[in-house]
C-alpha cells in the first residue's frame, strides 16, 4: 500500500484541530462507534452548540461525515479521506475510549435520538 504524503498547511492543520483535547476525543470515540451529538453532550457534560462546533471543525476538514436519519444525524470517522492514515497513526498513541462509550451505552441519551 502506497503512503500519501500530505502538503504541510494541510498537516498542520489537522494537528492543530486534534491539539484540542475535546476533538481528540471525539475522533477517539468515533474510531470505536458512531454517535450522535446527544451522546457526546452526555461524555462531555456540555453544551449542545459547543459539541456540534466541534464536530463541524471536524467536518470542514474531513476528518468526519455524517448521515441523516430522520431528524437526527450521526457522526463517523471518514475512512475513505485522505488524512484518515495520519488520524490512524495518531489514535495508536491514544488511549481507548472505553469508559467513556460504557457511559454512553449506559445513559442510553440516543433514546432522544430515535
Amino acid at each position: 500500500m502506497q503512503q500519501t504524503i500530505l502538503d504541510i498547511e494541510k498537516t498542520a492543520q489537522t494537528l492543530k484541530l486534534l491539539g484540542d483535547k475535546t476533538r481528540l476525543t471525539i475522533i477517539a470515540i468515533l474510531q470505536q462507534r458512531e454517535c450522535c451529538v446527544c451522546e457526546f453532550t452526555e461524555v462531555f457534560d456540555t453544551s449542545q452548540p459547543s459539541i456540534s462546533q466541534h464536530l463541524r471543525k471536524l467536518k470542514d476538514v474531513g476528518l468526519i461525515k455524517e448521515e441523516r436519519r430522520g431528524q437526527w444525524i450521526y457522526y463517523s470517522l471518514h475512512t475513505q479521506s485522505e488524512l484518515y492514515p495520519l488520524v490512524q497513526e495518531i489514535l495508536r498513541h491514544v488511549p481507548e475510549q472505553t469508559e467513556k462509550i460504557k457511559h454512553i451505552e449506559l445513559s442510553n441519551p440516543t433514546g432522544c435520538c430515535l
